[in-house]
């Protein structure tokens, strides 16, 4: 059974979405501030927190970047409509996902199931043979170890920095819209495209030399953005070591 934490300081909100969440199979924990969020998800070690942004005694902003230093822990976000500064700062900090107020109960449980589904992927392959990793210039993306690194060095992404980064190498040298990217990393029909451009962004200050002028991850205006592997890659130098 996979463990969600609720931190929110309605109580209405919290038993509502508990509720829900138990019925759909979770086993829950609640906490209603920011510090004993942080607590309980040292303690209980859940497969997602689902956090406010609007807490006392430590905003839900700082409770994220707590909770995620130890480690990628799924993190949707609730936020208030209209407040599109402070969504962004959250999916910047780290959050996979963000619902706003007031929300569907069980929209948030599909997200909360979607996210899920993608951070157990490496579970899901261990009985599976392993997937070719892949390559291209500096990067290097093993799919069944969940493990990225650059020049080498392991790269701290999140869930849906990894799955974007495992898109785009599979997909060199194809423009895709961020709508296609939704359904395709996300698994989403519909949603704020604002989410998978905070994104990008994060994942291009992770892979780029010089973030503000990208050469691997590209935009392509009026349609999205595409993967250019490196000149060096050549026509047989990238995809899976198996290519090579």
């Amino acid at each position: 059974m996979k463990r969600v934490l609720v931190v929110d300081d309605d109580p209405t909100v919290s038993e509502v979405v508990a509720g829900y969440l138990h019925r759909a199979g979770f086993a829950v924990d609640v906490a209603a501030d920011g510090p004993t969020g942080v607590a309980t998800a040292a303690a209980r070690s859940p497969d997602l927190v689902v956090l406010d942004l609007m807490l006392p005694g430590m905003d839900g902003l700082e409770v994220c970047r707590r909770i995620r230093a130890h480690g990628p822990l799924p993190v949707i976000m609730l936020t208030a409509r209209g407040d599109e500064e402070d969504r962004i700062l959250g999916l910047e900090v780290g959050a996979d996902d963000y619902v706003t107020k007031p929300f569907s109960p069980r929209e948030l449980v599909l997200r909360v199931e979607s996210v899920l589904r993608r951070a157990g992927s490496l579970a899901a392959t261990r009985t599976e043979p392993a997937a070719p990793r892949l390559r291209s210039g500096p990067l290097a993306l093993d799919p069944t170890a969940r493990r990225a690194t650059r020049s080498g060095t392991e790269l701290a992404l999140t869930t849906r920095e990894f799955d974007l980064l495992e898109f785009f190498l599979r997909h060199p040298g194809r423009a895709t819209s961020r709508e296609e990217l939704m359904r395709q990393v996300w698994g989403w029909e519909f949603g704020d495209l604002s989410t998978v451009t905070v994104h990008v962004r994060r994942l291009r200050e992770k892979v780029e030399d010089d973030p503000a002028r990208p050469c691997l991850i590209n935009t392509v205006w009026g349609v999205g953005y595409r993967f250019d592997p490196p000149p060096s890659d050549g026509p047989h130098g990238r995809g899976a070591d198996g290519d090579r």
